[in-house]
């Protein structure tokens, strides 16, 4: 009987598979627009959006925090002290982020608006008037999410998330003073939408991420 060979606790350890996000974008879109299906081409760049989606721009330095709240159900059993079963009940998936710019984007989605169309906000620099309906309206959006991070190579690698269907559920107070920026902060949840079956579709790719399928010389 031959003795195992115990094992070498360096093995399977890729310190550049620790990862970052260094840049943070946000593009928003009314819920009639387009989806996405793919933000990479067959090369692993960043493919073109469709037309309607508008950028969120400058966001605060605490970027942007994900969340995934998972609730359990279990089913117990007189002859066992642990669960003997558990199911998922709910999980809601949220995006938070602050922006900084006052632009469409930030403002019609604090403000319950759409993005586009005759009822969208004018143009930058025209004059905006915006009145409380007596039942505030919260429209679906589709929300695109891009992280990216550079390879050893110098290469991109590029994270996608997005939600098909998506509404800010919470917004943060906003802050008038001299020793801060306007804030448009909110949360948004992500729904199941009808077409694509899923609440979040996500991606990993980009010219950094496929130079990683090189072979690794110790």
């Amino acid at each position: 009987m031959s003795t195992p060979t115990p094992p070498v606790l360096e093995d399977g350890l890729r310190n550049n598979l620790i990862r970052k996000q260094l840049l943070q974008a946000i593009y928003a879109a009314d819920y009639t627009a387009a989806a996405i299906t793919s933000p990479f081409t067959e090369t692993g760049a960043l493919a073109a959006l469709p037309a309607g989606y508008v950028a969120v721009g400058y966001t605060t330095d605490d970027g942007l925090t994900f969340t995934s709240d998972l609730s359990m159900v279990d089913t117990t059993s007189s002859q066992s002290i642990e669960p003997t079963r558990s199911d998922v009940e709910t999980e809601v998936l949220t995006g938070q982020y602050a922006p900084q710019e006052t632009n469409r984007a930030t403002v019609a989605m604090y403000k319950g608006l759409s993005l586009s169309g005759a009822d969208a906000l004018p143009e930058i620099g025209e004059a905006w008037e915006m009145k409380r309906p007596a039942v505030p309206k919260v429209p679906y959006y589709r929300m695109l999410f891009l992280g990216v991070d550079y390879g050893d190579d110098g290469g991109e690698i590029y994270v996608a998330k997005f939600y098909p269907k998506a509404r800010p559920t919470s917004k943060d107070s906003q802050q008038w003073a001299r020793s801060t920026e306007s804030q448009w902060p909110v949360t948004v949840q992500a729904y199941r939408d009808p077409v694509l079956k899923t609440a979040e579709m996500e991606w990993v790719d980009g010219p950094g991420w496929r130079a990683m399928a090189a072979p690794i010389t110790p």
